[in-house]
This record gives C-alpha cells, structure tokens and sequence, in this order.
C-alpha cells in the first residue's frame, strides 16, 4: 500500500519496470502506474483477491490502450479478447504506431510489451479467478467493439462495457459466486457512474484524440459546449448514485470483510471526484475528505462494520443529490 502512495506516476523509470523479471514484483510495481484510484483499492484486499484483481485490471487496462493509442484498434481489440480461451494466454498483440501523447501512454505500452509477466501471474490463480477474468476481459472486449461499431450514439452502454463488466468481476471475487441478474443489473449501473467520473474528466484530452462520447461535440466543441455536456454527464453519474448503496448492501458477510472497505474507497474516490469537477464549473461542492490519507482513515472501519459502510454510503448518496439540486439553482 505504501508503494502505491509512494510512486511518481508521473515520471515513472520505465527502463527500471522493464528491467523487474519476477511476474510478482512486475505485476505491483506497474500496478500504480497503471491504474489511479483502482490501485488504492485494489490493495486494501487480501491478498490472494487483491492479486486476482490487479491482474483482472491489468488485462482491463490493456484494452483500454489499445482503444486509446492503436489507429485502428478493432482486430487488436479481438484478439486481446479472445487470448483466454486456452489455459495459457495467447500472446499480446503489439500496436503498430501507437498514437502517444504523454508519459504515461508509454507507461501502458510497456505493459503490453511485459504482459507474459503478468500472464505468469494469471496461471497461477484459481480456476474460478481465472474463468471470472477471462470473461470480464472478453465481455468488456466486445463492448467496446460494439461502441466502436455504433459511433458515439450510446453513452451508457459505453460504460458498462468498460467499468460494468470490471464491477462485475469485482463482486463476483468478493462474493465468491457468479452474481444474479439483479445484481449484475445494479453492478452495471455503478459502472456507469464511475466510468462517467472518468469520461468528464478527460473530455478535453479525448477530443485531441478523436474521441468522441456525446455527438454534440462532434461538430461543435467550444468551452461553453463542453460545459453544457459535462454538467449533463454528472447528472446521469448523480442519477445513479442510489446503486452504490445497494452493492454496499451486498457486501454484508462476513463480518469482517476488507472488500467492504475497498468498495467504499472507490466510492470516495468518485465522490471527491465529481466535487472536484462541479466547482471547476462553478457550482458548489460537499464537504468531500481533500487527502488521500483521510478517505483511508475513513473506510476501514467499513471493514469492520456493514452498518457504518451502509451509513457513509447513504452519506455521499445525499450529497450528491443535495448537489444535483443546485443544478436547477444556477
């Protein structure tokens, strides 16, 4: 946990992360880099789920940079996708003149390129945490095609290709247990909400890239336009507030249970987020903790208590309707 903190994610030693041959050294020295809040909550877990679930990430976040850096990521997309259909992964496929804009787009083109090491970590999981993985990796691997195919028409379905299916496979390593209908309803729907911090905030960066996500900016991206579309997006990601609540009700047993804590790590996380940006255009924020080291103060007895999660889970959920209201107030 203190390597997490402890990492400049901003000028990472990419010849020293290459250098790390041990799969399990690589897999939490890259973790950090790769990830920002997820890393954070993915070593709150014990340790036989925090590493099914840094791998899990790892695999996720792959596909993302081949969305995001391959010209024309479709087929790569696929393969990655399909590469856990035997016992041993397939090999990664590279990406031919990825489009890099900063350090860290080569942070994730050194995963793609040590990927065998976190492979060598994948094999040595269960049989359960390996299935849960593969079918995340290959669920979220045909969203993001479909998405690819459709335009920018469905936001939503975006999201839950991308952060459902990951929320899924979370509960589903928690729970131990493939999730019911409803629950993997109320999984995709915290996945809208936290994927939608992460679309609001690199609206800028992702149209230097080409992407678009709202089809109002494909023809017309001023400040004032983003700004409308913006707000838009926080009122879907408020709108879903209430399912975060109920995947904090799923969490109940046992007792004592660190996935408890982890769930509403995140769940501060995007809460500090979502402040962060409001104010950003104007509005006035909730009283969200400002320091990394307080939100962890704040969620461990979570792990200790299903009520008290319960309680700061209902707490944010307020906020952020109270929040939704000055919307209509400004």
């Amino acid at each position: 946990m203190l390597s997490q903190w402890l990492t400049d994610r901003d000028r990472p030693d990419l010849e020293a992360l290459r250098a790390i041959r041990d799969p399990d050294k690589f897999l939490w020295a890259i973790l950090p880099h790769a990830a920002r809040t997820f890393a954070s909550c993915i070593t709150l877990l014990p340790p036989d789920k925090a590493r099914a679930a840094a791998v899990g990430y790892l695999y996720c976040r792959s596909l993302d940079t081949y969305e995001d850096l391959a010209p024309e990521p479709e087929k790569l997309l696929e393969i990655f996708g399909r590469r856990f259909e035997d016992r041993t992964p397939t090999t990664a496929p590279r990406i031919e003149g990825p489009l890099v804009q900063d350090i860290r787009d080569h942070t994730h083109l050194l995963l793609l390129e040590c990927m065998d090491r976190v492979d060598a970590v994948y094999e040595g999981l269960s049989t359960p945490q390996r299935e849960a993985i593969a079918r995340c990796v290959r669920q979220m691997s045909i969203g993001m095609k479909a998405r690819r195919a459709r335009g920018h028409g469905d936001i939503l379905a975006y999201c839950r290709a991308v952060i459902g299916y990951p929320v899924v496979f979370s509960l589903e390593l928690l729970l131990e247990r493939q999730l019911q209908p409803d629950e993997t309803e109320t999984a995709m729907q915290v996945g809208e909400m936290v994927q939608l911090a992460n679309i609001t905030r690199d609206i800028e960066k992702d149209l230097s890239r080409g992407v678009v996500y709202d089809r109002r900016l494909s023809t017309d991206s001023n400040a004032e336009k983003i700004h409308v579309v913006r707000e838009d997006l926080m009122r879907l990601a408020i709108d879903r507030a209430p399912a975060y609540r109920q995947l904090m009700e799923m969490l109940e047993l046992p007792r004592f249970q660190l996935g408890r804590a982890s769930a509403l790590l995140m769940l501060l996380f995007t809460s500090r987020y979502y402040e962060d940006c409001a104010r950003q255009m104007g509005y006035s924020g909730w009283s969200a903790s400002r320091s990394t080291m307080d939100l962890f103060a704040k969620v461990f007895p979570a792990a200790f208590s299903h009520r008290y999660a319960l309680r700061a889970a209902r707490h944010v959920e307020r906020a952020l309707a109270g929040f939704s209201k000055s919307f209509d107030g400004n």
